[in-house]
Order: structure tokens, then sequence, then C-alpha cells
């Protein structure tokens, strides 16, 4: 099992940025993708971002596209979501995951085994 722990959510407006950050426990941070999901009140869990386990490849949500760009440093067992140009529509609780199983990770938030708590994220207009 992996722990995750988000960090970098917070209170923003319309246009500002936000780093976030998800930390992960484990020798083997090298060896699985991660993804970062989010969560708005009385919405299902979506999909953000996917990054494979060396960094190269990566996927995005189309509303994030061009905007959020998701990064990782397997040397601190770290993962980034960079947030630009955020919209009020971003507001939501982010988690990050990891996929155990697979290198290059996945859309679907079932094939994600671990999971952080969550950091939110607030954009106002």
């Amino acid at each position: 099992q992996v722990q995750l722990v988000e960090s970098g959510g917070g209170l923003v407006q319309a246009g500002d940025s936000l780093r976030l950050s998800c930390a992960a426990s484990g020798r083997t941070f090298n060896n699985y993708a991660m993804g970062w999901f989010r969560q708005a009140p009385g919405k299902e869990r979506e999909f953000v971002a996917r990054i494979s386990a060396g960094g190269v490849l990566t996927y995005y949500a189309e509303s994030v596209k061009g905007r959020f760009t998701i990064s990782r440093d397997n040397a601190k067992n770290t993962v980034y979501l960079q947030m630009n140009s955020l919209k009020p529509e971003d507001t939501a609780l982010y988690f990050c995951a990891a996929d155990r199983d697979s290198r290059y990770g996945t859309i679907h938030r079932n094939d994600y085994e671990d999971w952080g708590q969550g950091t939110q994220v607030t954009v106002s207009s």
C-alpha cells in the first residue's frame, strides 16, 4: 500500500495559479503511474490528469488541457499538478492516486488502488 499526502490547495481568484503536490511513501514510486482526480460538491469524482511511471507520458481531461500540467520528481517521491488560469468551475476537492498495476495509468478511478485525503481548491469569480 502507498500512503499519499496532498498539499497546496487554497482559495484563489479566477485567473490565478496554484501548484498541488502529492508526496508518496515507499521505495517503488518510479514503478507506477500517478493520477489527479477532483470532486465538486454533489458531483462524481472525475479524472483530471495522469502521468506515467517515468514521467514521459501525460494525459489530461479536455476541461483542463492547456491550463494544467502534471509532473513528477521520482527522486522526491512527489507528483505535482500546476494549475494556471483557474476558473470557478475548477473548484473541487483534489485527490492524487496511485495505479500500482500500471506504468502508464488510465482515466478510470477504479483502476487506482491508493488515494490521498484530498486538498481543497476554491476559485472565486
